[in-house]
Parts: structure tokens; C-alpha cells; sequence
């Protein structure tokens, strides 16, 4: 393969900080600013707005927390040109792009299929050149994703037509794999406060009702405005052929918000497009519930494991003395480990665990609970008003045992542990049959799980272990 060529970043320093423990501390505070939305589905898609992070960073922010549920490592951003205007959409294909977090290196597999599938797409250089719109979502994604391949696609024209011959080619490349679609636009540009209210509420309205051809109309005929509603439109008939029902609109704000300015404002709209979408708790718990191994505990006994588990979180969030469960089984008095993880609904909202035990496990059960709702690091504190919509799991584990060939890892049956001497990652079996990975898959998302390489499960001194574990 021919040295990459890397793309420079164009807006480092202006969009967005140029140094990088800025950008992270500043981009932590915006996801920190935003709420853990339950989804009840599967993001197939997301729109974000793309101007300065001082104006729209916080409602961009609502969508990217969604990711921290919900990982992908494969991005597909469509993005508008604002500079040049072209037929087609422009494909970057030479190398990663650069931004102060490192660099985001391309999926050159999908990039390769997506030229091979249509005559629509090109590399324009003049597109590219000083383009802001798709760089802007890259910082987001490098902090809430860690490491991923991206398709990046700028679009020239966005007549209805190049959005559904666009849509067409990524189904078509697209279909079948876990891939994450996002489009890039404002909204209303420069208009008074209120008046850019209303153009924008027509947008949020078709995006609502999940309608591209309307939204699509709609701008065509000046009754709203977006920048990237060519990509936007051009998402949502995709996302729909890729199985996504559902359309959310997470947040809205304009620039008058932030600036006090209301002269002339910008618009921004955060939104998620989700499958699945009528997926019950209990439907959803019981998917998660297929992967593991039967370890022998009695349904008393994994009754009594998450009577403390529930009794021990909702004691802690009241503020109460947790009353005593009566432990009588010997079983749960051994050394296991164990994880306790949270939902509510189809979406994570904490989980914690013990890799090895390290005294009874009914007290393991209990201490992972409360460091569950209330100390995993990518979560808020559990609040009162959520008790009663959780949906608790427990992962009772197996020993560790050390392997030394991938082939020796069963789907559904096994976790994963990688370490290397200053990096560890763990993911629970069931990890794998909800995302529908293979073995190689698995070993990439433990990697980048430890913050490693995606590859570094390849390395000599990359130590590889499986377990089980009894869930319920």
C-alpha cells in the first residue's frame, strides 16, 4: 500500500480548540451538560450541527452521548460543501484525517465499494480545500468513540434526485454491517430569533415525522432552510432502507441562545434515527439474557442476588438503612466474581464489576450494584425518578483462562479480557450477540475497550483470556 497523505486539520484553533487537553476538557463539559436520553432502539443514525463548538457544541453534545451506550467502529458522515459547488459528492480517499485528539484513518474497505458502486462519487479538491462541516464532528467522535474507520462524503448538489441516487449507494455498501450514518447541517441562517424559530420548527417537525421527501419540499420551496439538508435528507431515506422506524429530535437552539444576540441567529438541531424503536424492556432483556453459561445457581438463589442488588441501590439513592436480606445458600457465600449492569429500556446506564472474586459473592453482588448506578464514570449518579425504570442484570463469571489462538473463543459463550502491561479491557458474552460480532470484531472492541490499537490483540506481549458467566 502507498503512504497515506493526511489530511490536515483546517479549523484547529478557531472552530474548535487547537490543544488537545482544551478540546477534551471542553468537550467533556458539553457531554457532562447533557442528558442520558433513553432510547428504547438502536441508533442507525444521527443528525449533529456543525458550527464553532461555543455556539452549537452543547446541542451537538445531546447527540454524541448517545454513542456513549451505543458504540460503533465505523462512521459515515455526509456533509455539505459550502465553498465549491459540484455535481456528485466528493470522497477524501487518500489518507486519515488530523485533528489535535490524532488521527481518525479511513475505511478504505467501504470507500473502495462505495466508488465501485456509483459514478456519483469523485475526490473534488477544491471541496475539500477549507471545509468545515465535516471535520467539526471528528473531535466529538474521537472522545466518545476512541478509535473508528470513517467514510467521508462532502455533497456538491443536493437536489432530491443526488439524495436518493446517495442513499441508494450506501444501503448498498452499507446493508448488513454496523455502521454508523451521520449528517452534518445548521439550520435557518441570519435570521431575527423568533422568525428563525419558525423556519426551524418546520424542519424539526419533518425530521419528527421521519418524512425526507417532505423536509426535502419543504426547502426546495424556501419554507425552512438547513445548509446540509441535502445530507440530511439523503440520511433519512437511507436510514429507513437500513431499518431505522423512528426519528428523535434531541435538542434545538440557535446561536441567540448562546450569544444573547437575536438579531441574527443560527440554528441547531441534535437528532438520533433508531430501529426497533417498540422493543419492550423485557423483549430486550431477554436478548441480552441468551449469551453465558448455566452455572448452577437455583432460581431462589439468583432471586436472592438481585433482591440485594436492588435493595442495595435503592436504599443508597433514598438515603436509607438497607434492610437485611438473609443469605442461607453456601453458594453465595463462595469467592466469584461478578458484574451488575443497568438499562433502562434498550440503553445502558451503568455497569461495574469484579473480574475475580474477592470474598462472598452476595457482597460482591451488592458493592458492583451501588458502583453501578452511582460511580461508573460514563454515567451520572442514578437520581430517584429512574428506581423504578431499571432493568438490573447480573454476571455471575467464571475463572479466567489464558488462550493463545483466536478460534478458540465461542460467540455467545465467552467474554474477553485483553492486557497488555499498562492496558486492560473487559467485555461481558452477551456483548458480542447484541452487536452481532464476530470473534475478530470482539477481539477489536476488548482493544479499544483497554484503549488499545484495534489490532493489538496481535501483539506478542497482548495477553488474551476467556471467561463465562451465568446471566440473569
Amino acid at each position: 500500500m502507498t503512504e497515506e497523505k493526511i489530511r490536515e486539520s483546517v479549523i484547529a484553533g478557531s472552530w474548535y480548540p487547537g490543544h488537545i487537553e482544551t478540546l477534551k476538557t471542553q468537550i467533556g463539559k458539553y457531554l457532562d451538560q447533557a442528558p442520558l436520553v433513553p432510547l428504547k432502539g438502536t441508533p442507525v443514525g444521527l443528525v449533529v450541527p456543525h458550527a464553532g463548538y461555543m455556539y452549537s457544541g452543547g446541542v451537538a453534545a445531546h447527540a454524541y452521548k448517545v454513542l456513549l451506550q451505543q458504540p460503533f467502529d465505523r462512521v459515515l458522515i455526509i456533509a455539505p460543501s459550502h465553498r465549491a459547488y459540484f455535481q456528485g459528492a466528493s470522497v477524501y480517499r487518500f489518507g486519515g484525517y488530523r485533528t489535535p485528539l490524532g488521527i481518525v484513518p479511513l475505511d478504505h474497505e467501504l470507500i473502495e465499494s462505495l466508488l465501485q458502486q456509483s459514478s456519483l462519487f469523485d475526490y473534488v479538491p477544491k471541496a475539500e480545500a477549507q471545509e468545515h462541516s465535516l471535520e467539526i464532528q471528528l473531535p466529538f467522535l474521537q472522545v466518545v468513540l476512541g478509535e473508528f474507520r470513517l467514510i467521508p462524503i462532502l455533497m456538491g448538489d443536493q437536489s432530491f434526485e443526488s439524495c436518493r441516487k446517495l442513499a441508494e449507494a450506501i444501503v448498498q455498501v452499507c446493508e448488513g454491517k454496523k455502521v454508523l450514518l451521520i449528517a452534518s447541517t445548521d439550520l435557518s441562517h441570519f435570521h431575527p430569533y423568533q422568525e428563525a424559530k419558525r423556519l426551524d420548527q418546520v424542519v424539526l417537525d419533518r425530521v419528527s415525522a421521519f418524512d425526507a421527501a417532505g423536509l426535502a419540499q419543504d426547502i426546495e420551496k424556501g419554507i425552512c432552510e438547513a445548509c446540509g439538508g441535502g445530507p440530511m435528507v439523503a440520511l433519512m431515506l437511507a436510514a429507513q432502507k437500513l431499518g431505522a422506524t423512528k426519528s428523535r429530535v434531541l435538542q434545538y437552539a440557535n446561536s441567540g441562545d448562546v450569544t444573547g444576540d437575536t438579531q441574527g441567529v443560527v440554528g441547531y438541531m441534535a437528532a438520533v434515527l433508531l430501529d426497533n424503536p417498540g422493543k419492550s424492556k423485557k423483549q430486550d432483556s431477554l436478548e441480552r439474557r441468551k449469551a453465558g453459561i448455566d452455572l448452577g445457581l437455583s432460581p431462589e438463589e439468583k432471586q436472592t442476588l438481585r433482591k440485594i442488588a436492588l435493595q442495595a441501590i435503592r436504599s443508597k439513592c433514598l438515603k436509607q438503612p438497607m434492610p437485611e436480606v438473609p443469605v442461607h445458600s453456601s453458594k453465595l457465600k463462595e469467592s466469584m466474581g461478578a458484574f451488575v449492569s443497568l438499562h433502562k429500556g434498550s440503553d445502558l446506564r451503568g455497569c461495574i464489576g469484579m473480574i475475580e472474586g474477592c470474598g462472598p459473592l452476595f457482597q460482591t453482588v451488592k458493592e458492583m450494584a451501588i458502583q453501578a448506578a452511582f460511580a461508573d464514570p460514563r454515567f451520572c449518579p442514578l437520581n430517584v425518578d429512574e428506581l423504578d425504570d431499571l432493568d438490573l442484570e447480573i454476571s455471575v463469571l467464571t475463572p479466567l483462562t489464558r488462550i493463545e489462538d483466536p478460534s478458540q473463543i465461542e460467540i455467545g459463550k465467552h467474554g474477553l479480557l485483553i492486557r497488555t502491561k499498562f492496558h486492560s479491557g473487559l467485555l461481558l458474552p452477551q456483548v458480542a450477540t447484541q452487536c452481532c460480532l464476530d470473534r475478530y470484531q470482539f477481539l477489536e472492541w476488548t482493544c479499544r475497550k483497554a484503549s488499545l490499537p484495534l489490532d493489538a490483540w496481535k501483539d506478542a506481549d497482548t495477553k488474551i483470556y476467556v471467561f463465562s458467566a451465568d446471566i440473569f
